[in-house]
């Protein structure tokens, strides 16, 4: 038995590991919308955003199912181990005046049964409240649109900085190659007593500076993919093979159309999001200023009652009695002693400080939305200085390579025009991502169609 239990866990053993290998094997092929689309269905903000949605459908029928007849049972069963005994006069029973006489009423045991049929005719909180129901699955979907928004952007950001990391380690191994070819060819020139020591030792320390830093940008490397795995949902092991080129990205990216576009600052999310805000305080007074109304409702119920003095409310000679009400319930508030005008007031004022941060929403949006169109359009203009100013280095780095071997120029000169062509190749991988992500700032601002809520 032993033996059998041991094989069990080691089959279990195996399938979970292989499982788990399976999963860590995977390998998920993404272009950058794909990524997109994969992490607004997968991201973990999202997918509780979904939750929120469906949540709103479910309260939105609850406040609805309030004002819809309902129905409750009871079942009441009695076994009195010992029966209380009440006390009446003798004399009712024949016995002599003044004293009494001990009595049991009712038998010992007892079963109750009823249906209550409760039925709400008119209460005006509950008016209220199915008109809120709207507005509270409103409040939903704008926050998911919004949430699509912040992982579309947390996405472009991850998948970006993935590319600018692949993009670095490449740039700094061609450096590296190229530096160390520099390198051994100085050395020998060293060697044959045709330069100084100097500069063997200055190559060496931009030598060793490029190689911490690849070494530190592999690093980056792993910590980015795993960032991009996370933001899609995946766990952070998970391999990617990401499919766009960081270049291409950002001449897909440079769109000058897109500064000239406008909309309504009303059709932006964040602003509808106030907007909601406010309806909702607005629903609040109405529902404190409801609360001042009658509330009408009805009822019917229908019982049963068995006696016995034996549990005998299974057989068929069981007498059972039976009773039926039918009630109305009107309930009129009248005096609270300014109890519900002091709530209708806060609730007022409550409304009054939504419209005035809707206002201020309005005016943040235009502000956020002529910050973004500055943000990209100078991106867009680096992203031009940054590949003019890489040319230029590559040409004042060459020149400087051929004086260098010629012996016109300084060690000290070579350097510093390698360190500034090394300082050009990363401002200009940085401008590109500036493009990509800028871009979709403003992109958010503007355009609220895209990614909008699913239900």
């Amino acid at each position: 038995m032993k033996n059998i239990s041991s094989l069990l866990l080691a089959v279990l053993f195996c399938a979970n590991l292989c499982a788990q290998e399976s999963d860590t094997s995977r390998v998920y092929t993404f272009s950058l919308e794909e990524a997109i689309a994969f992490g607004i269905d997968n991201n973990y903000a999202a997918r509780i955003s979904s939750k929120d949605i469906d949540k709103a459908l479910k309260q939105k029928w609850e406040i609805i199912a309030q004002g819809l007849p309902q129905i409750t049972g009871n079942l009441d069963y009695q076994n009195f181990l010992k029966q209380p005994v009440t006390l009446i006069p003798a004399e009712i029973t024949g016995g002599e005046p003044g004293t009494f006489t001990p009595v049991r009423f009712g038998t010992q045991q007892n079963l109750n049964g009823t249906a209550t049929w409760n039925q709400l005719i008119f209460d005006g909180s509950y008016i209220v409240g199915v008109q809120s129901a709207k507005t509270l699955l409103q409040i939903s979907k704008n926050a998911k649109t919004k949430t699509d928004q912040q992982v579309k952007s947390s996405v472009i950001n991850a998948y970006g900085n993935v590319l600018l990391a692949e993009e670095s380690v490449k740039i700094l191994r061609y450096n590296i190659e190229t530096l160390e070819k520099n390198y051994s060819d100085t050395k020998k020139i060293f060697e044959n007593g045709l330069t100084e020591e100097e500069n063997v030792e200055q190559l060496e320390i931009t030598l060793i500076g490029l190689k911490n830093n690849l070494n530190r940008n592999k690093r980056n490397r792993d910590i980015s993919y795993e960032m991009l795995n996370l933001t899609l949902g995946l766990p952070v092991q998970t391999r990617l093979k990401l499919t766009e080129d960081l270049n291409i990205l950002a001449l897909r990216y440079f769109d000058l159309e897109l500064l000239a576009k406008d909309i309504s600052v009303e059709e932006n999310i964040d602003y509808r999001i106030a907007e909601n805000q406010a309806e909702a305080a607005r629903i609040y007074v109405r529902l404190e200023q409801s609360k001042a109304l009658p509330r009408l409702s009805a009822f019917v119920n229908y019982g049963f009652q068995g006696n016995s003095e034996s549990f005998s409310f299974l057989q068929n000679d069981q007498k059972y009695f039976t009773q039926s009400i039918l009630g109305v319930n009107l309930s009129i508030p009248i005096f609270s002693s300014g109890m519900r005008g002091a709530r209708t007031q806060q609730k007022k004022i409550e409304y009054d400080q939504a419209l005035i941060q809707l206002d201020q929403t309005k005016n943040q949006v235009r502000l956020e939305i002529d910050s973004a169109k500055n943000n990209y359009e100078y991106s867009l203009e680096n992203y031009k200085t940054q590949q003019q100013n890489l040319r230029l280095a590559e040409r004042i780095e060459n020149k400087n390579q051929i004086k260098f071997s010629e012996g016109l120029a300084t060690s000290f000169d070579l350097r510093d025009a390698q360190t500034q062509l090394f300082s050009a190749q990363q401002e200009l991988l940085q401008s590109m991502l500036n493009v990509i992500t800028n871009k979709v700032e403003l992109e958010n601002l503007l355009d609220t169609s895209r990614y909008t809520a699913k239900n």
